[in-house]
């Protein structure tokens, strides 16, 4: 799904800044040796003058608080100096984006614009759309331009608080793009910040309308072909016409650096011009105000703090994040929540930013590298013990195999069953309204997670234990497409009622349900 809360992008690291768009004016990037299309080049962090064992410490930070992250990338001038993984996420693996999608969204919009199919952001966005019949037009909505868009300033009523309660009523209509032209206007465009994962819909919608094809075909023709990104999945809208423009965008680490980079280039990618350099710099310069102090403001979908630098965001802590007087991006993929975001904060300013001392190669230090590279391993390994598995109680044999079609729900669940056919090992099967999926996953009943292929493909990792003899928990990380569920299962006759905690910040819910018949 999109984002957390009034932002559903964890808010907490909104590191950011115009420095990469004022380049001529600030920061001198030095020479480029090669580009990374078709991989990156890895060094020692002192060859890129980063302190190994400065460096080491985050690891030790993470480990510290127990944070929930899947990985963690830091480049500099170019090269990779630390590329780790968390176990049970792993090397290679796609991961979703959430909200750092609307970065890529953006970026598009603004190839757009550079290759002439898009006039300037400050077309009106109904112009791109004369032959639907839109409801609660007013002046309002007539004069809400592209950029109100991009900046969150587009007046369209939305509620955004506890959870993104629009952005769901979006996804339950039948036609996404109408859902939201239709929405009536609460305020005058241009003059207030509202977290708004619709309207960047919209914006993937303009692109299909601008440019003949969809986000994810133009993409591939001018964005992701260009910069070496071929592993990519981007859901669809209902229709099949429009890609997720607020999240769901799935990449690896090593590709979501790329979008970064080209930023760090002002949009110059191996000797190509990819995006316009007046582009990059408007799109990472503050244009509007948020909610929230800590933060300076907000660009073209990219997060502004002009302190450090600038970053794409998305719920559970994804983050591009570019630190143009450093010469550094920084990717994190997560499945964070609650007070975690706040210390995954403090990662970039105190600990990544800190380890970049020197613009020129610093000393090799073989005891600091040997550490830094023992941190990276032990992230990668499993810390989980097998523990006995107590005799299933009767009510497993009752529910074992049945199937049980659940109410109409947000989380679009339709039905699920549970198998116990082994003492240590459950098989859990769950049918989804997206595209009709039906996913079998093994359950850990030991207290060790079963990780086995999910949704579109991504690893997901499953434990579970009766809590009663009626009640079984399930722990369900979906790792790469984020989410981290505790599901309690409460079997009554021929009933079940789920009460599902999602930690991310998609909210709770109880989903009632029954044998099928």
């Amino acid at each position: 799904m999109g984002n957390r809360k009034f932002n559903c992008c964890c808010l907490s690291w909104m590191v950011v800044a115009v420095v990469v768009g004022c380049a001529p004016q600030g920061a001198v990037l030095r020479p480029l040796t090669y580009w990374p299309t078709e991989g990156w080049r890895t060094s020692t962090p002192e060859q890129q003058g980063v302190d190994s064992e400065r460096l080491a410490k985050a690891f030790d930070f993470i480990k510290e608080q127990d944070l929930n992250i899947h990985s963690l990338l830091v480049i500099r001038n170019g090269y990779i100096v630390a590329d780790a993984y968390f176990h049970p996420f792993a090397r290679g693996s796609r991961h979703d984006v959430a909200s750092v999608t609307k970065s890529f969204t953006s970026t598009l919009v603004g190839i757009a614009v550079h290759k002439g199919r898009i006039n300037s952001v400050k077309q009106p966005v109904l112009d791109f759309f004369p032959e639907r019949t839109v409801a609660n037009v007013d002046a309002n909505k007539k004069a809400m331009t592209l950029e109100n868009l991009l900046t969150m300033t587009s007046g369209l009523e939305c509620i955004n608080q506890p959870s993104e309660l629009t952005l769901f009523q979006m996804i339950a209509s039948p036609d996404w793009v109408q859902f939201m032209l239709d929405l009536p206007m609460s305020d005058e465009p241009g003059t207030r910040f509202v977290y708004n994962s619709g309207g960047s819909h919209l914006l993937s919608a303009i692109i299909r309308e601008a440019a003949g094809k969809n986000a994810l075909a133009f993409g591939r023709e001018h964005l992701f072909g260009p910069l070496g990104i071929s592993d990519v999945i981007w859901p669809f809208d209902p229709q099949g016409a429009n890609n997720h423009g607020w999240g769901d965008l799935k990449l690896t680490p090593h590709d979501m650096a790329k979008l970064g980079y080209l930023y760090l280039h002002r949009g110059l990618w191996e000797g190509q011009q990819v995006l316009s350099p007046e582009w990059v710099e408007a799109a990472t310069s503050k244009h509007v105000s948020t909610p929230w102090p800590a933060h300076n403001g907000y660009g073209y979908l990219w997060w502004i703090r002009s302190s450090v630098g600038y970053s794409a965001v998305g719920r559970g802590c994804q983050r591009i994040s570019v630190v143009p007087d450093k010469e550094m991006v920084v990717v994190v993929t997560a499945g964070a929540g609650g007070s975690d975001e706040g210390e995954i904060e403090k990662l970039l300013p105190s600990l990544i930013i800190p380890a970049a001392r020197s613009k020129t190669p610093l000393p090799a230090n073989p005891d600091g590298l040997a550490l830094l590279e023992s941190k990276v391993r032990q992230a990668a390994l499993s810390e989980a013990r097998p523990k006995p598995v107590p005799p299933l109680p009767e009510m497993a044999h009752t529910v074992s195999g049945q199937t049980y079609v659940l109410d109409t729900n947000m989380f679009g669940l339709k039905a699920l069953s549970l198998t116990f056919q082994e003492q240590e090992q459950a098989l859990f099967r769950v049918s989804t309204a997206e595209d009709n999926q039906t996913i079998e996953l093994p359950v850990g009943l030991d207290n060790v997670f079963r990780i086995a292929p999910g949704r579109f493909g991504m690893p997901a990792a499953l434990k579970g234990s009766w809590e009663t003899d009626s009640i079984f928990v399930l722990d369900f990380d979906e790792i790469g497409n984020i989410n981290h569920w505790r599901i309690r299962v409460t079997f009554e006759g021929d009933k079940v009622a789920l009460q599902m905690q999602e930690a991310t910040g998609l909210g709770d819910l109880t989903i009632n349900g029954r044998i099928k018949k």
